[in-house]
Formats: structure tokens, sequence, C-alpha cells
């Protein structure tokens, strides 16, 4: 279930089972937990937690002290920045056992979190969506938005490279000049990608 290719570090802890896909580092004093599932090329970095049954998919990038906590799942290519913070209740108490309460949070393909953000349980993080750092999330957060604050507002869009796109009117085109991907703004706030996804990365051998 460990991939051969896989790097774990002496000081990490990995429970098995757990899946761990080829090219994968795991870095200093991070600990996975059993039935997780961390896909190929991934990067865990120092001192990460990915609790029990964690889904993280290919070509992520999990930085220094995140915590993926049980029903968190990280689709392929997440980059989730040092100190960001998921949750899994909504009104956690030291006396209180409320396991059963968890609420799914999914992160999907591309996605950005910045530095030290905040992301409230139960929420979805667009594809290609870019969490500013320090950002409390607590809504759902449209594919392309670039959202920022406390709490999180969209303050614009962003491409699949990454850059911030000009002010659009409803039924406009974008093209990004870095890929050339082009982009629509739809009705109700909704920004759509014309040309098709790229392809994921080959796994590693």
């Amino acid at each position: 279930m460990i991939s051969p290719s896989a790097i774990i570090h002496p000081s990490a802890a990995v429970d098995e089972p757990c899946t761990i896909g080829p090219g994968t580092r795991i870095w200093h004093f991070t600990h996975v937990r059993e039935q997780a599932v961390i896909g190929p090329g991934c990067i865990i970095s120092q001192g990460c937690y990915v609790g029990r049954g964690v889904h993280i998919g290919s070509h992520c990038k999990v930085q220094n002290g995140v915590s993926v906590y049980e029903d968190v799942t990280l689709e392929d290519e997440v980059f989730c920045g040092p100190g960001a913070t998921f949750t899994n209740v909504m009104n956690p108490r030291a006396t209180v056992e409320r396991k059963h309460e968890f609420q799914p949070t999914l992160v999907r393909r591309g996605a950005t979190i910045g530095a030290n953000a905040t992301i409230v349980c139960g929420l979805t993080i667009g594809r290609w969506a870019l969490v500013a750092a320090g950002a409390v999330v607590n809504r759902r957060v449209p594919d392309f938005a670039l959202v920022a604050g406390v709490p999180a507002r969209r303050i614009g869009w962003v491409t699949i490279n990454g850059d911030t796109i000009p002010t659009l009117k409803v039924g406009d085109d974008y093209t990004c000049p870095a890929d050339g991907s082009v982009y629509k703004l739809e009705a109700e706030g909704r920004l759509r990608l014309v040309t098709p996804e790229p392809p994921l990365k080959e796994a590693p051998a």
C-alpha cells in the first residue's frame, strides 16, 4: 500500500494500513493515520497531520503545520499554505464528544489555501479557487474565485495559472496570456472555463 518510490522521513509516523502513492514525500515529524490515502507526487511537509481515512489526491502540496482532519478531502493539485487550518465540528467543547457530528469539507482540484487561512467545516472550496492568507472561510467558495478577509468575501477571479482576471461584465470573455485558457463570466456570479482543463500530470514511476 506504500509505494517503494515514496520518501518517508525517519521521524515521520505512518500508521498502517494506508496508501501512499509513488513519488510522494512525507517529511519531518508528520503523522499519517491509518486508512489515509495520499496520491502520487504529493509533498507533505514538516509537522503535518493527515487524519484517519483522509483522501488526498495527486500532486498536492501540504505545507508545514497543516492538519488535514478526518472528513476533509483534497482533490488533485491542491495547495495548502503553512498553518492553514481545517475544522470538523461547528461548536467544539473539550468535555463534549462530537465525533458523530463531523461535517465533510471538500477542496476541489487546483485550489489554493493561503498561509494561516481557516476553513470552517461543511464547505466546498471550488476548482482553482484561491483563498488568501489569513482568510476565514465560512461559506462555499465558487470555482476560480479569489476570496480574502474575515469572514472571507470574493474580491475577484483567478485563472488556472493563478493570475488575477481583470474586472468582467456578465457575458465577457477573458483569455489568460500565460496559458491561453479562456473564461466567461455568466449570470449569478459564476466564472466558466471555456477551454478544456489541463490534463493531470503523470504519476511518478
